[in-house]
């Protein structure tokens, strides 16, 4: 269980701090809830405590960790998607994992993907999703603006091995 004040990541939302924790009753039963604070804009989102797991809550990634989410967004193409025909539903899925690493393979995919041909609205919205995602919890990991996170994200993408380097920013 997760205390007030600790920052968390939402597989679809992005990072945040939960302010509080709460109790609601629902259908005659009491529920405990983290509200979320999301670091973009000034949205709150309610996560109940019991399914957590399940929706693939989780803390922020560590900074030397957060190293390998750049190396992917670096990286070429995943080249494991199966179902050629459908790889929207693929990324989504990878999106609900909740893995910092499936995100940042969604990122990569669909930015490869629009170099070949213009994305769906639903894969633009996933890429715009996925970016967030990361720009996000790299503003927290670094201590960043998220403008600026989002910024070095959308570079290492467009650039691929470029000379960007997570480790010269401040800390």
């Amino acid at each position: 269980m997760f205390k007030e004040g600790t920052p968390v990541v939402h597989p679809l939302q992005g990072a945040g701090i939960i302010e509080v924790i709460e109790e609601h009753n629902v259908l005659g039963e009491t529920h405990k809830y983290y509200v979320i604070r999301l670091s973009t804009g000034s949205m709150k989102i309610m996560v109940p405590v019991e399914l957590t797991e399940k929706i693939g809550l989780r803390k922020i990634t560590e900074k030397d960790e957060f190293e390998k989410v750049i190396t992917i967004l670096k990286g070429e193409e995943d080249k494991t998607v199966v179902n050629w025909k459908s790889p929207y539903a693929e990324n989504l899925l990878k999106m609900k994992e909740g893995s910092i690493y499936k995100v940042a393979e969604v990122a990569c995919n669909l930015s490869f993907r629009s170099k070949e041909k213009t994305l769906s609205i639903e894969e633009k919205r996933l890429f715009e999703n996925a970016c967030n995602a990361i720009a996000t919890e790299m503003a927290y990991v670094y201590k960043m603006k998220i403008a600026e996170a989002d910024t070095m994200v959308r570079k290492t993408l467009k650039d691929g091995r470029t000379q960007v380097s997570f480790k010269e920013v401040p800390k």
